[in-house]
């Protein structure tokens, strides 16, 4: 194998490598690029810009073309709840505090906080979720 395609290999492991502490699919895209310009040199006995040429063609319709669709089908949007538990009356399982807590709502257990800084809700108390705090439910007295 002739040495600039080693050197391509490399590189392209390398980028390919880096990729898994990114996430973003550039550098794996390049790593596609140098990989391609590997084979190149392996198969082609061509000097070494036509290598360059092929790593920034493949590295370039990577990026413009296979990107855009992994990231599409990478991302994942959550879908907001039909019937979340804002307004709902919970029952106090655990202490909730400022701090924290847990409460049962329609069967399902909510990790739990008091919306008043100075209010305690011990179990067996019935609360009202006032808000939510990603997936913490904000709770005040029973309306």
């Amino acid at each position: 194998m002739p040495p600039e395609a080693v050197l391509w290999l490399i590189v392209g492991l390398v980028l390919v490598g880096a990729e898994l502490a990114t996430g973003t699919f550039v550098l794996v895209m390049l790593g596609g690029g140098a990989l391609a310009a590997a084979l190149a040199a392996a198969l082609l006995p061509l000097p070494m810009l036509a290598d360059v040429g092929v790593f920034a063609v493949v590295s370039a319709t990577l990026l413009m073309g296979a990107r855009p669709a992994l990231q599409r089908r990478m991302h994942v949007e959550l879908e907001e709840a039909q019937h979340g538990p804002i307004g709902a009356s919970g029952l106090v399982v655990q202490r909730v505090d400022r701090d924290g807590g847990q409460i049962k709502v329609a069967g399902e257990l909510w990790s739990a906080c008091a919306l008043e800084h100075n209010r305690v809700f011990e179990p067996g108390e019935r609360v009202t979720v006032m808000q939510l705090s990603g997936v913490t439910a904000v709770v005040s007295s029973e309306l």
